[in-house]
C-alpha cells in the first residue's frame, strides 16, 4: 500500500513540478512541448497496450477479448462525455484569442480550465492506480511513468494562461496543486476498485486502457501536430512507444 501511494504522489505531483517549471521558464516554446508531450504519447501508448489491455485479455480467459474490447469503449466513451461537458483546454484558457476579455469573463474560463484538468486527471490516475491493482509493480511502475512523464509539459503549459487570466502566482501555484491532487484521488479509487473485487479486473484494465487511448488520439497527438512540428513530434513518440517497449521487455 505503501508504494501505491508514493506512486499516487509521484503521479500527482509531477504536474506541479511542472508548474514551478512553468513558472521559472514563463512561456515554453511550441516545439519544445510538442516534442516532450508527443514523446509522453508514445510511452502511454504503448503502457495503455501492454500494461492494461493485454494484461485484460489475459485475466478474462477463453472469453475475455468481449470483455476487453467492450472495456475499451466504455473508457473512450465516458471520457468522450466528460469532454463534451467541458470545452477544450486553449478554448477555455483563452490562448488563441486577440485582445484583453472583461476580467469576469476571464476568471470564468479559469474556472472551467480548472474543471477540465481535473476531468482529465482523473481517468489518468484511475489508469495507475488499475495497474497496481494487478498485482504486477513493474508494470504499474511504467504505466505511472507515463502518465507522469506527460504530466509535466502539461504542468507547464497551464501556468501562463492562468495568471493572464488575473490569478495571483499564489493562487495559480494553489490551483495546479489540487489539479495534481486529483490525481492522487484517482490513482487511489482505481487501485481500491481492482483490489476489492477480481472480477472487475479484466473490464478495468480495458476500461483504463480506454481512456488513455482515447486522451493520446483526442488531445495529445493533435496538439502536437497543430504547431508545424509534426515529423518530430511522430519521432518523438515512436520514442516514447519504443521506450516502454524496452522496459517492458527488460522487467519480464
Amino acid at each position: 500500500m505503501e508504494i501505491v501511494l508514493l506512486t499516487a504522489l509521484g503521479v500527482g505531483g509531477a504536474t506541479v513540478v511542472g508548474a514551478l517549471l512553468g513558472f521559472a521558464f514563463k512561456t515554453v516554446s511550441h516545439r519544445f512541448s510538442d516534442i516532450v508531450l508527443a514523446f509522453a504519447a508514445g510511452v502511454m501508448l504503448a503502457a495503455a497496450v501492454l500494461g492494461l489491455i493485454l494484461p485484460s485479455l489475459e485475466y478474462g480467459g477463453s472469453g475475455g477479448l468481449p470483455v476487453t474490447v467492450i472495456g475499451i469503449f466504455c473508457g473512450a466513451f465516458g471520457l468522450n462525455l466528460m469532454d463534451r461537458a467541458v470545452p477544450h483546454l486553449h478554448h477555455l484558457a483563452g490562448v488563441d484569442q486577440e485582445g484583453h476579455p472583461a476580467r469576469t469573463e476571464q476568471l470564468d474560463k479559469v474556472l472551467l480550465f480548472v474543471m477540465a484538468i481535473a476531468i482529465h486527471n482523473l481517468p489518468e490516475g484511475i489508469a495507475a492506480g488499475v495497474g497496481f491493482g494487478t498485482g504486477n509493480t513493474g508494470e504499474a511502475l511504467t504505466i505511472a511513468g507515463g502518465i507522469a512523464l506527460q504530466n509535466i509539459p502539461e504542468g507547464m503549459v497551464i501556468i501562463a494562461p492562468m495568471l493572464a487570466a488575473g490569478m495571483s502566482r499564489g493562487r495559480t501555484f494553489a490551483v495546479a496543486l489540487a489539479t495534481g491532487m486529483i490525481e492522487v484521488v484517482g490513482t487511489l479509487l482505481g487501485y481500491f476498485a481492482v483490489s476489492l473485487s477480481a472480477a472487475v479486473l479484466p473490464f478495468a484494465l480495458a476500461f483504463a486502457g480506454g481512456t488513455m487511448l482515447y486522451v493520446i488520439s483526442d488531445e495529445m497527438i493533435p496538439e502536437t501536430h497543430a504547431h508545424g512540428c509534426e515529423r518530430g513530434a511522430t519521432y518523438s513518440l515512436l520514442g516514447g512507444f519504443c521506450l516502454m517497449l524496452a522496459m517492458t521487455h527488460w522487467l519480464g
